[in-house]
């Protein structure tokens, strides 16, 4: 009875629908919200220097991660404020509240440096080291982002992310390989058959909405995520030219919104931005790496489910 029970909740972690889902809790009581994430491995070494777009060319991260399933909405912003306190930036503009949005709908006016303490929110909540180094005083002026050292940085070149980190904006291959990865090329659209989306259906854009929708009300995508094509922007960790050795690089932004044409939700779109600006159709998603634990039981399902089929 013990074998059949580890059985099948190892085979609720592996296979829920056509996606494995992780949820993560944050928060406290009144101010606690989930975000969930999908897994994003397999070996996409096969589409490294495909164009993707403006002079950059795809390279395939390397490792397992996960990412989140949908944007990060109003109301998950709004409870991050409540528990984390005065954010640096503009906060009355960093959370859209207009009632026609709705809670549900993607916070936009969000710079990436408010992103960034979203992120590091995530991760010191829940006892893991932050992934951005800011110095000075939370919430005033002077909170500024700095940069890793090499021992500290994310495989000791990403001098953004501390290689400890669990929580993160991902860069710009691991958002496209979540996006647009079919297991052996980059798609031009995030779309499980690569066709052109269908405007208020598979996504939101080409003004199929006056305004955003709530997050995931589209279709599934080819890696179990929604609405990374159009609805709003997305906020990439990574810089748009410069290596990621400059704290105030124009850094990157993908997807499209609800308002673009399909050739903005393509592979081959890239765009940028002051890590200072706000705008009402950029927001963020977030990506986790998997904790030891997690991948020592998935490794242990796999086991079971191969000798089991095996008899």
């Amino acid at each position: 009875m013990k074998r059949a029970v580890f059985y099948l909740a190892v085979c609720t972690i592996l296979a829920s629908a056509s996606f494995a889902v992780y949820q993560e809790n944050f928060g406290n009581g009144s101010n606690q919200f989930t975000i969930s994430f999908v897994d994003i491995s397999g070996d996409a070494s096969s589409a490294n220097g495909t164009n993707i777009g403006e002079g950059k060319t795809f390279s395939d991260p390397g490792y397992q991660y996960r990412m989140g399933t949908r944007e990060i909405t109003n109301a998950q912003w709004d409870k991050f404020k409540a528990d984390y306190g005065q954010v640096t930036g503009d906060p009355s503009s960093a959370y859209d509240s207009d009632p026609e949005m709705g809670t549900n709908a993607p916070t936009g006016r969000v710079s990436w440096y408010e992103a960034a303490q979203f992120v590091n929110y995530l991760n010191t909540s829940k006892g893991h080291q932050a992934a951005y180094k800011f110095t000075g005083t939370q919430g005033t002026s002077n909170y500024a982002l700095d940069t890793w050292s090499t021992a500290e940085a994310a495989g000791g070149t990403n001098l953004y992310r501390h290689k400890d980190a669990q929580f993160f904006l991902p860069t710009e291959d691991e958002w496209v390989k979540a996006a647009y990865w079919n297991g052996s090329s980059i798609q031009t659209y995030a779309t499980k058959d690569g066709s052109v989306p269908e405007a208020g259906v598979d996504t939101n854009y080409n003004d199929a909405n006056p305004d955003t929708w709530d997050a995931g009300s589209g279709a599934e995508e080819l890696n179990g995520t929604y609405d990374m094509m159009g609805n709003v922007f997305e906020w990439m960790e990574s810089p748009f030219s410069d290596q990621n050795t400059a704290a105030d690089s124009e850094r990157v932004y993908r997807g499209g919104s609800y308002y673009n044409g399909a050739d903005v939700l393509a592979s081959s779109d890239r765009r940028d931005m002051s890590p200072y600006g706000e705008y009402g159709d950029i927001g963020f998603r977030v990506g986790t790496v998997p904790e030891p634990a997690t991948m020592a039981l998935l490794g242990i399902g796999g086991l079971f489910i191969r000798r089991r089929r095996a008899r």
